[in-house]
């Protein structure tokens, strides 16, 4: 295979959005992971046909492009270094976009998505910051939230009386509770798992071309 052009957007530009299937439904809106209260389960055909999902994941990925120096082009180092921990993964957009991908196969992507939700919260404007946080508490806090995160009564209690009067530390203790799971329970996992190496073989097997 060949390695195709990746655009590689600031993390703080991206509040959970690339979890939608259809980027056409994430136009225009930074609310729309967390308005979206009704999203249920996928069925797990996630993994039945790798090569087919790498081509939808990397455009062109097979299109006979010639490898680049550009720094928009994924690089087999670029993807085995989020290998050597979960915040370099989380910290490269393609990386969100393939363990967020993985997630989804586990059944498990509020994880990434509260994450992503809790690093746009902490960027946001204090004027906002009321109308965010209810979003966020509702969404994937509170005990009858769609998308609820696997948190402790004492911790999901702390942040409900944070949000009252709130400030871009309020969902703090649970983000860390979060990434924690994610990163003893659902990275290792990640790593071992066919989508990440076969990337990985594939960008390493083109770049000897």
């Amino acid at each position: 295979m060949r390695a195709a052009a990746i655009s590689t957007p600031r993390l703080d530009k991206m509040p959970g959005m690339f979890l939608s299937a259809n980027p056409k439904e994430l136009k225009g809106t930074d609310h729309s992971l967390l308005d979206d209260k009704t999203q249920k389960k996928r069925p797990k055909t996630f993994g039945m046909d790798v090569k087919a999902y790498l081509r939808s994941m990397i455009p062109h990925l097979e299109s006979g492009m010639k490898p680049s120096k550009s720094k928009d082009i994924l690089s087999a180092d670029e993807v085995k270094q989020w290998s050597e921990s979960l915040e370099k993964l989380l910290a490269n957009q393609t990386g969100q976009d393939v363990f967020g991908n993985f997630l989804k196969s586990e059944f498990s992507e509020e994880n990434i998505e509260f994450w992503l939700a809790c690093e746009d919260y902490k960027k946001t404007k204090s004027d906002l910051l009321h109308c965010k946080a209810e979003k966020i508490y509702k969404a994937f806090v509170q005990s009858d939230a769609a998308k609820q995160i696997n948190i402790d009564f004492r911790t999901r209690e702390s942040t409900a009386k944070k949000i009252k009067a709130p400030t871009p530390t309020s969902f703090d203790e649970a983000q860390k509770i979060i990434y924690t799971l994610m990163e003893k329970d659902s990275y290792p996992r990640f790593l071992k798992s066919n989508i990440y190496l076969n990337l990985l073989n594939d960008l390493q097997a083109n770049s000897l071309k």
